[in-house]
């Protein structure tokens, strides 16, 4: 089987080099895993487990998303974690959030990028899909680096790069000055769900 999905999901992504359509993934059965994986914005700092992104997300689109979110970790870190999460799980999709800790501390964007490139790489070459979510740099007026979007576009997988600097703009959605709060971590899952729809995963 994990060859098969493995052809399925390359051929998704050659197709999804053609045209303006969005990039596609393999659609999930209803036993499908999803792992979230990230850190504190995974975890759900700032709000309780049931009302972290993952646990709603799960609700949403009515499949198991396990929350693989350690708080404080950088990408070179998760980068080791990643091996052991796979094995536990058996994911056909993961959702890849990683680099705040990384940006907060300065580390460079090389370096940050080249650990999430290892990362989808990793991943993919194991036939689970990806989705990545861009994490905003800390400014009066931020977005997400484009190396995401560029990542994204170089792995032709789905990506969300709005959604968390728009939680994080609003303090009705946050509970500090990096992390949401319940309504915020919502927003967060609503968006994913909306994209793995327009992605076909569901």
């Amino acid at each position: 089987m994990k060859w098969l999905r493995a052809l399925l999901l390359a051929t998704l992504v050659v197709a999804a080099g053609c045209g303006d359509k969005a990039p596609q993934v393999p659609k999930l059965a209803a036993s499908d895993v999803v792992v979230a994986f990230g850190d504190s914005l995974t975890y759900g700092t700032g709000a309780a487990e049931h009302e972290s992104y993952p646990a709603v997300l799960s609700q949403l689109i009515g499949r198991q998303v396990e929350r693989a979110g350690v708080p404080g970790e950088v990408t070179a870190q998760s980068l080791l974690r990643l091996p052991e999460v796979i094995a536990e799980h058996r994911p056909a999709l993961m959702i890849v959030c990683l680099g705040g800790n990384d940006i907060l501390r300065k580390v460079g964007v090389p370096e940050i990028k080249s650990n999430l490139r290892a990362i989808i790489k990793s991943i993919r070459d194991q036939g689970i899909a990806v989705v990545l979510v861009g994490v905003p740099q800390p400014a009066l007026i931020t977005s997400a680096p484009e190396f995401y979007a560029e990542l994204a576009k170089e792995f032709a997988v789905p990506y969300e790069g709005r959604v968390i600097t728009n939680v994080l703009y609003s303090s009705d959605t946050k509970s500090d000055p990096i992390h949401p709060n319940a309504k915020g971590y919502r927003r967060i899952a609503e968006a994913l769900a909306d994209l793995l729809r327009k992605s076909g995963a569901i």
